[in-house]
């Protein structure tokens, strides 16, 4: 009885002379190591200007809310005064009407 065939072996591919040594494969992986590194401290030098960048706009904003609150806070006081001119308006109105009649 022969045995059915499920599946191909491959073997994996030899490595050259120059690949075999193991010094030179401790420098390339060093090497990398090293570039990788750099990208890595362009990245975050990046990225702590963005932060810079953003603590400026955020305290902009700040600055901007404040001085809308402060135009809403006087805004809001020139509402009351004329509420209060209007209900003595009102006030007199009524005294007036009540003594015609």
């Amino acid at each position: 009885m022969q045995t059915a065939r499920t599946a191909d072996i491959i073997p994996f591919p030899q490595r050259n002379a120059l690949e075999n040594n193991g010094n030179d494969r401790l420098a390339n992986a060093l090497t990398a190591l090293d570039i990788a590194v750099a990208e890595q401290r362009a990245a975050v030098a990046a990225w702590r200007e963005s932060l810079t960048e953003l603590r400026g706009v955020v305290n902009g904003l700040g600055a901007g809310l404040s001085n809308y609150q402060a135009s809403l806070n006087r805004l809001g006081a020139q509402v009351a005064d004329l509420n209060s001119d209007a209900k003595a308006m009102e006030h007199w109105a009524d005294t007036v009407l009540a003594s015609k009649a």
